[in-house]
């Protein structure tokens, strides 16, 4: 079959009834998801949830059992080869050479990619710079720490500039300043590249994605913005009040400003006087100037701080997912 032209208006990727199992055993389940262009993607889930065959499939390293894959409009079953030329594909322990430089390596891997040898050096340098790797382009990949390495691979991602990049767990192992440059490194591809990211760190998914998807037992539970998935799977607010005053008629006081608003806990007063008051309600509105006039006009109260408290992106997970996320990370 000839490959089809990239078209702008077709998904970078598109999931329709994706199906894997094995002896038996379903591994992915009737998963549906499309990603756009120029989109950067969280992929999450528990070990075993389903992440990996279905990037493996993505990739064509792995075939589907049922179910349609493509990536830019080409099915990944019958164009594995076109496919394979669009996208950039960074496993979770990315198997570089030790014996080969770092720019010897980009070379090997840019010829592979069929770039031209007229286009690979102008090339080389604008991926080096772009990844930081310019002072080590000389050096032995075995000889680096685990940083540069993962720069490497991501290096390796982005060469040939494929419109789908798939990454597992990009920035682990890595110390906090090292997360940092990949991080701006990912978030540089947004609007070029479509980017699908797997990972466990949870704060690393919602700074860098501008989506998620969270799967569960072959299924995904879950997707769309963190704020979104806030909403649609938690509901409601909460605010942390410093408050200074009595207690008589504040109950009476906040079911005027939205019925379901109460407080859900409560902190003895410090020495100043203040205490820490935790509110919580169903109502997606948001409340905070209702709360701050009602709470300074009168009474003899006083309001010294006000925050609305946004869930995290754990907590969404675990609505999703029913899990225990701290064992799930312990365990990987």
């Amino acid at each position: 079959m000839p490959a089809q032209p990239d078209n702008s208006a077709v998904p970078a990727i598109e999931v329709r009834d994706l199906v894997k199992t094995y002896g038996g055993i379903t591994a992915v389940s009737r998963v549906n998801f499309a990603v756009a262009r120029g989109e950067i993607v969280g992929f999450l889930g528990p070990n075993g949830a389903g992440k990996s065959t279905t990037m493996r499939i993505l990739t064509g390293c792995m075939p589907a059992t049922s179910g349609y894959a493509a990536v830019c409009g080409l099915s990944v079953a019958a164009q594995s080869e076109e496919v394979k030329r669009r996208i950039g594909y960074m496993p979770e322990n990315n198997p570089l050479p030790e014996d080969m430089r770092v720019s010897e390596y980009l070379h090997y891997r840019g010829r592979l990619k069929e770039i031209s040898r007229k286009k690979l050096g102008p090339r080389l340098d604008e991926v080096l710079e772009r990844c930081d790797l310019k002072r080590v382009r000389h050096r032995i990949i075995g000889t680096l720490s685990k940083g540069y390495r993962q720069r490497v691979g991501i290096a390796e991602c982005i060469l040939a500039e494929p419109p789908v990049i798939i990454m597992d767990e990009p920035t682990i192992g890595l110390d906090p300043r090292q997360i940092l440059i990949v991080r701006d490194l990912i978030a540089s591809l947004r609007g070029r590249m479509a980017v699908v990211i797997s990972s466990h760190i949870l704060p690393e998914i919602e700074m860098t994605c501008d989506r998620v998807l969270i799967i569960n037992q072959g299924r995904i539970v879950a997707q769309g913005t963190p704020d979104q998935l806030r909403r649609d799977l938690l509901g409601g607010a909460r605010y942390e009040l410093e408050l200074a005053g009595p207690d008589a008629g504040l109950a009476t006081l906040l079911a005027g400003i939205e019925p379901t608003l109460k407080i859900s806990a409560a902190h003895a007063p410090g020495d100043d006087g203040f205490r820490r008051l935790t509110l919580t309600t169903t109502s997606t509105t948001e409340l905070g100037e209702p709360l701050w006039r009602a709470l300074t006009a009168g009474g003899g109260r006083r309001l010294r701080g006000l925050t609305r408290i946004r869930p995290s992106l754990e907590e969404v997970f675990l609505a999703a997912t029913g899990q225990n996320w701290d064992a799930e990370r312990k365990a990987s």
